[in-house]
């Protein structure tokens, strides 16, 4: 296990409500300051969340005293990763039907920055999925004995995958408008095939491990 196996689930984070409403405050009346502060909120939430758990797994593999392949602690974390795993495959898999965003998006068309700040921080906090997936993460980097800091290439990628409309409207202006409408309802519809894909590839890595 190491820091690039973790990275691909960056995608199963923004799948979802996160990407879109990036999408819509990309199109709203106060794009650009809306669209930071959502990914303040965002970042400062999943900072949180990494660390949280990295220290409780980071304690829990303290108690075993051993750090060799077939300490036992370090097994046990490898199996609740796997079970959270499973778990966070179950959700996106029974979250697919939704084919239209919540009503209450629509609003972030005229959403103030300290609005977009609250739903950046809560959409990450407190969502199931990406719950799970903080926890996976920052399990299998704390039970591997790797350094907190090895949590941040994660944190920064989740954050830019997550500025790309953001990006796209300050590199093309208002003429990617009319395609931000396209892209949403696509990942709306697809997202959690990429999801999917993406957890299992890293359960496969995680059952590996347990294996040697």
């Amino acid at each position: 296990m190491n820091l690039l196996s973790v990275l691909p689930l960056t995608v199963v984070m923004i799948a979802g409500p996160q990407i879109i409403g990036a999408v819509f405050l990309a199109s709203s009346r106060v794009a650009k300051r809306s669209s930071l502060a959502y990914l303040v909120g965002a970042g400062l939430a999943v900072l949180i969340g990494l660390t949280v758990w990295y220290f409780v797994f980071h304690a829990v593999r303290g108690t075993g005293g051993g750090h060799g392949k077939n300490d036992g602690t370090r097994h046990l974390i490898d199996w609740v990763v796997s079970a959270v795993l499973l778990a966070l495959m179950v959700m996106v898999f029974a979250r697919r039907k939704r084919s239209q965003p919540p009503k209450w998006m629509s609003k972030l068309e005229v959403a103030s920055p300290r609005f977009a700040f609250g739903l950046g921080f809560l959409l990450f906090i407190a969502m199931p999925s990406d719950e799970a997936t903080m926890l996976a993460v920052a399990g299998s980097l704390a039970g591997q004995g790797k350094p907190w800091w090895h949590l941040l290439p994660f944190l920064v990628l989740t954050l830019l995958l997550l500025a790309l409309p953001l990006l796209a409207l300050l590199a093309f202006g208002q003429r990617v408008a009319a395609v931000l409408p396209k892209v949403r309802d696509w990942a709306n519809a697809h997202s959690w095939l990429i999801s999917e894909a993406v957890i299992l590839i890293f359960v496969a890595i995680v059952v590996s491990d347990l294996l040697k």
